[in-house]
């Protein structure tokens, strides 16, 4: 009987860049900026990234393109979203009976807290450059800045599988 074995650092190879993006542009305009300067057609995606916290669970929207020719996947991904509590307090007193809302900040990648959105460029070759991408996103007037991220950092990579 033959005997198979499984190299595990072929599982652990990370195939995506991840580029930070600061704006306060809505996710719709941003999409539209990026297509305007980039080779590709964002469009809304139905699938939402969804995130279960202790407060609740939100959605992040999420904007996709995939280039068929070169087999890449485009993804720009919402950084920041909120949960709202419905909170009842029935205590008696002068304000009993009042429903509260509570709203809490939730972060797809919490240790990027400043970070408006991600764009996840998925099985990008080796000679296609992330800095020329990046330097086409800054030039776009309404967003701050434009950096990749370096996968190191990033801790909460299983909020990236998607």
């Amino acid at each position: 009987m033959a005997v198979h074995k499984l190299d595990f650092d072929d599982f652990d190879e990370i195939d995506y860049h991840l580029i930070a993006i600061h704006t306060t542009l809505e996710d719709y305009r941003l999409a539209y900026f990026i297509n305007q300067k980039l080779p590709i057609n964002l469009s809304k995606n139905k699938v939402e990234i969804q995130i279960n916290i202790k407060e609740g669970e939100t959605n992040f929207s999420r904007f996709y393109y995939f280039d068929k020719e070169n087999a890449i996947s485009w993804n720009l991904i919402q950084n920041k979203n909120e949960v709202i509590q419905h909170k009842n307090d029935n205590n008696q007193n002068l304000f009993s009976n009042i429903n509260l809302e509570v709203s809490t900040k939730v972060f797809l990648l919490p240790e990027f807290r400043k970070v408006d959105y991600f764009l996840k460029i998925e099985n990008l070759e080796d000679g296609t450059n992330v800095t020329e991408i990046q330097a086409l996103l800054n030039t776009i007037e309404s967003i701050s800045t434009a950096y990749t991220v370096e996968k190191y950092k990033i801790k909460s990579k299983n909020n990236l599988i998607f």
